[in-house]
C-alpha cells in the first residue's frame, strides 16, 4: 500500500502531466478503468498501475494499491480517478492508410481523430508540426482507448507521408469522393490557419467535404467524415 506523497510512482505521474517530462521519459499516463482495460484488451503491458484502496475491478500484473486521497492528488481529472496507469509510448513510421494532422493544437481533437483512425481501420495517425501531443492526458482520454489500438506516428514534412497525399481544404473546388483503395494520406490542417500554402503545393490532391450549410467542419469532424468516406466498403 502506497501511503506517502513522496512515493516515486506518484512523483513520476505528476511530472508526466508536462510535455517535457513525457518527451524525456517516453512514457505517458492513462487515467480511469476504461483506458486501462483497453490497454489490457490490446495486450499492452503497463509499467505499473496504481489502484485506489477498495477498488473492486479487475486487476492485472504491475498493479499497486494507493490511498484514494493520494491517487486523487495526482489526477488530472476534476473528480479524480480510481485507476492510473503508466505506459511506454509507442511510435511507428507513417505507412499504409494514414490520417495526418498539421497545426492541430487541441489535444481533444487529436485524441478524437485517433479514435476515428482506430474505428475505421486506418493504419495510423501521424502528427506533424504545431500539433498537440497525442500522449498528453487530454488526448489520451479523448481517444477512449484508441491510443492502445491504433498506430501513432510523427512527421516533419509531406515527403514522409504515404502517397497520394490528399489535403482537405474547406471550399476547394474538387470534392472528396470514395471509396479509395491502397495507400493514402488524408492531411488535415488547424481550424484557424488551415494548411500552409507551401504544404498544399506538395500535396497530390486538394479536396473539400461537401456541406449543405456552414463554412467548414472542425478538424476532428473533417478527419472523421473524410476517413469514413474513403474507407467505406473499400477493399483493403
Amino acid at each position: 500500500m502506497i501511503t506517502s506523497k513522496t512515493n516515486s510512482h506518484l512523483s513520476e505521474i505528476r511530472k508526466l502531466a508536462r510535455a517535457s517530462a513525457r518527451s524525456r521519459s517516453g512514457r505517458f499516463v492513462a487515467e480511469g478503468e476504461d483506458l486501462n482495460e483497453a490497454a489490457d484488451a490490446a495486450r499492452i503491458t503497463p509499467l505499473y498501475v496504481l489502484a485506489a484502496q477498495g477498488f473492486e475491478g479487475a486487476r492485472g500484473s504491475g498493479w499497486l494499491e494507493v490511498t484514494p486521497e493520494l491517487l486523487s492528488s495526482v489526477s488530472t481529472i476534476a473528480q479524480g480517478s480510481r485507476v492510473v496507469g503508466v505506459y511506454e509510448q509507442r511510435w511507428v513510421a507513417p505507412a499504409g492508410r494514414v490520417v495526418a494532422l498539421w497545426g492541430v493544437g487541441d489535444p481533444g481533437n487529436v485524441g478524437t481523430v485517433l479514435r476515428a483512425v482506430h474505428a475505421f481501420g486506418a493504419d495510423c495517425l501521424a502528427v506533424g508540426p504545431q500539433c498537440a501531443d497525442p500522449y498528453s492526458p487530454k488526448a489520451v482520454r479523448a481517444s477512449v482507448g484508441a491510443i492502445f489500438g491504433a498506430g501513432v506516428a510523427r512527421f516533419r514534412g509531406v515527403d514522409e507521408l504515404p502517397r497520394p497525399v490528399v489535403a482537405l481544404v474547406a471550399g476547394a473546388s474538387e470534392r472528396l469522393a470514395g471509396p479509395r483503395e491502397g495507400d493514402l494520406t488524408l492531411l488535415v490542417g488547424g481550424e484557424r490557419t488551415g494548411l500552409p500554402a507551401e504544404v498544399l503545393a506538395q500535396c497530390d490532391e486538394v479536396r473539400s467535404i461537401p456541406q449543405v450549410a456552414g463554412d467548414s467542419l472542425n478538424a476532428a469532424m473533417a478527419a472523421t467524415v473524410a476517413l469514413y468516406e474513403v474507407t467505406r466498403m473499400a477493399p483493403r
